[in-house]
């Protein structure tokens, strides 16, 4: 079959499908907490959780495609930005996107602390844990850039967090892994 003619067969099937889906599915760029056919049910955008420290990214939905990166931290938070059958496709706080396979990810609520400021070569700058959720709480501990805090609950401005033996608050502006005044309880 020419490939002109195999391509307007293609286009002729994937019209056909794309009629029967949900609006939602055929605008996928569209707004916050849309579902799509064949994934979880859960709103998209969301962010979850790596549940091992060896993670492949791939270029599409399936072990067919190249892996374009391998996460080799369990805990790393990451946003579902759409769903496919078992795979999710998920964006990391550098803006790298991908798709992983659902069974390596957890609902449970990790944010990176201030990864934007981590630079090459540059000693990582610092967050005052707090002992409440105020600026002139006294400090519990300093946590650098990049660490990965454990989310317990956030107000809209502070998230109370726990890393190892210490618990705290953590001004919400500071994580990656929350959304702007996202509630959590």
């Amino acid at each position: 079959m020419p490939d002109r003619m195999r391509r307007a067969v293609i286009l002729t099937m994937l019209v056909t499908m794309l009629a029967g889906m949900p609006v939602a599915w055929a605008h996928a760029g569209g707004a916050k907490n849309r579902t799509f056919p064949g994934g979880s049910g859960l709103a998209v955008p969301r962010y979850v959780s790596l549940k091992s420290s060896r993670v492949n990214m791939r270029k599409g939905p399936g072990t067919d495609y190249p892996t374009v990166w391998v996460y080799r931290r369990a805990g790393m938070p990451l946003e579902v930005i759409k769903e496919f059958e078992g795979w999710r496709q998920v964006r990391d706080a550098d803006g790298a996107t991908g798709w992983v396979l659902q069974s390596f990810l957890s609902g449970r609520r990790t944010a990176l602390v201030l990864p934007w400021e981590i630079k090459e070569g540059n000693k990582a700058p610092q967050v005052a844990l707090r002992t409440d959720d105020h600026k002139r709480a006294s400090p519990v501990a300093m946590i650098e850039a990049g660490v990965i805090v454990n989310l317990s609950s956030c107000d809209g401005r502070w998230c109370r967090v726990n890393i190892d033996q210490f618990h705290g608050h953590i001004e919400q502006k500071k994580l990656w892994g929350v959304y702007e005044n996202e509630r959590i309880d």
